[in-house]
């Protein structure tokens, strides 16, 4: 795995689009939940935050896209106490297009072996969307999904274990 842990200068290696990997705090309902997860994503807790895969296209005038999986309603309490009790609660795959790569934990992974934006798409139509926390998440998502582009096992264990060394 490259060990950058900022997004890769743009120009591209042999036409294939740079694979980022992000975290971000975990979405939850308003109030006390919500300064609760933004609170562990400021402390840096790696198993309460969201990752998702950016793939930052070789075109220079194209955009970047993030692909991630979530639950349908992030925010729902429901959601919450199944999470919690290990239930399966309805997922969803989102893909948006991004203005600029995110500037704090935004790590460059490597290259997709080809058309990153195309693989992750057929990816995503195999993927299970039945979100279950530790067996079918967003750490199973984003791990599968960089091991899809680019071969590398486990990413989120490798930048884990190298965020030790960052605090």
């Amino acid at each position: 795995m490259a060990s950058l842990p900022f997004p890769a200068p743009n120009s591209p290696v042999n036409g294939r689009d740079a694979v980022y990997v992000a975290a971000l705090p975990l979405r939850a309902t308003k109030g006390p939940a919500q300064m609760l997860m933004t609170a562990a994503y400021s402390l840096n807790f790696w198993d309460l935050q969201h990752y998702l895969v950016i793939i930052r296209p070789s075109s220079p005038h194209s955009q970047a896209f993030a692909f991630d999986f979530q639950p349908q309603d992030p925010e729902s309490l429901y959601v919450a106490l199944a999470a919690i009790s290990r239930r399966p609660v309805p997922g969803v795959v989102l893909v948006r297009k991004l203005g600029k790569l995110p500037k704090r934990r935004c790590w460059f992974i490597g290259f997709s072996n080809k058309d990153g934006i195309d693989m992750a798409y057929k990816f995503n139509e195999n993927w299970r969307t039945d979100l279950s926390i530790g067996e079918n998440d967003c750490r199973n998502y984003t791990n599968g999904l960089v091991e899809y582009l680019t071969g590398e096992h486990n990413v989120l264990e490798h930048l884990r274990e190298r965020s030790d060394d960052w605090i």
